[in-house]
């Protein structure tokens, strides 16, 4: 049974991010010289499944690269980072995620995703077996909705623990609140998912109650700015952002969140120190340039 707790198969998207480091965002008609840049592994399914491998777990990732040289560095890269890639498709062109951080920490983000980079039924369905085994099934709702929806039957044959991150099109909502066991969103998110606008830690906490009615045992929602609370059947735990000052880059801190949620949710943890792995996860992925997580040092 404990090793089927540390078996995890994330379905989502992978992508080369190209991560820029400038001195300002750039103007219309206007250029900016560009400091640092860092091409590495990114997509939210890659930075989830990295995270958890990065936590222990042992992690099948079902996404699709293209059948360019992007798509074989990526492949490579899982590889590199001990990711089982049987469910990884290859067709098209692979996504490709710009990323632009100023010195404020402020950012724009640019997105090249190819339809044929989004996961399809087919694609789904094929990866049965390889993920058959795990004890969780992350599903990012990025995905097309009759694909999340396939899934989300794979782990229902396979009695994992489902978790949810984000909000999904409204055609397979309710199937899916209905289907998981933990579900996570941003502020936007949560607003999309609920009708509610979480501008503070009540409205989180109405929007997570929301959540729990519809399905899911523990629901976390982010207060834009401000900080992330997680609210299960009996209690709640929040936790603040760390201070701007230590923030370099926010893209995959959410991503980092979501995994340190998952993972100590499969460990068994109580659920503040599953608050704790969490919000240590996300602090320590936007404390550096890139989405990419480096957590191992969470679990020494």
């Amino acid at each position: 049974m404990s090793e089927r707790r540390d078996r995890f198969a994330v379905f989502g998207q992978i992508a080369q991010d190209l991560v820029l480091r400038g001195d300002a965002l750039p103007e219309p008609d206007d250029s900016v010289s560009v400091s640092e840049l860092r091409r590495l592994l990114g997509g939210k399914g890659a930075n989830q499944a990295v995270g958890l491998r990065q936590l222990g777990g042992s992690v099948a990732i079902v996404g699709v690269v293209g059948e360019d040289d992007i798509g074989e560095r990526l492949v490579t890269a899982l590889l590199h980072d001990a990711i089982d890639v049987c469910g990884v498709v290859r067709r098209g062109g692979s996504a490709v995620l710009v990323d632009v951080v100023d010195p404020a920490s402020r950012r724009m983000l640019l997105e090249h995703v190819p339809p044929t980079s989004l996961l399809t039924v087919a694609d789904v369905e094929a990866s049965a077996s390889a993920v058959s085994r795990a004890g969780t099934i992350c599903l990012q709702a990025q995905q097309p909705g009759d694909a999340l929806s396939a899934a989300l039957m794979i782990a229902r044959r396979a009695d994992a623990t489902v978790a949810l991150d984000g909000a999904p099109e409204p055609e397979v909502r309710d199937e899916l609140l209905a289907g998981a066991d933990v579900v996570r969103a941003d502020a936007t998110e949560a607003e999309g998912l609920t009708g509610i606008a979480v501008s503070n830690l009540d409205s989180a906490h109405e929007a997570c109650r929301w959540l729990l009615a519809r399905g899911p045992r523990i629901a976390a929602v982010e207060v834009a700015g401000e900080g992330d609370l997680v609210v299960w059947e009996d209690g709640s735990a929040y936790r603040a952002h760390d201070d701007d000052e230590t923030v370099v880059d926010r893209t995959g801190g959410g991503d980092a969140f979501f995994v340190g949620l998952v993972r100590g949710i499969a460990n068994g943890w109580s659920m503040d120190r599953v608050a704790d792995l969490a919000a240590r996860a996300a602090a320590s992925t936007v404390a550096r340039l890139g989405g990419r997580p480096e957590l191992a040092h969470l679990v020494r």
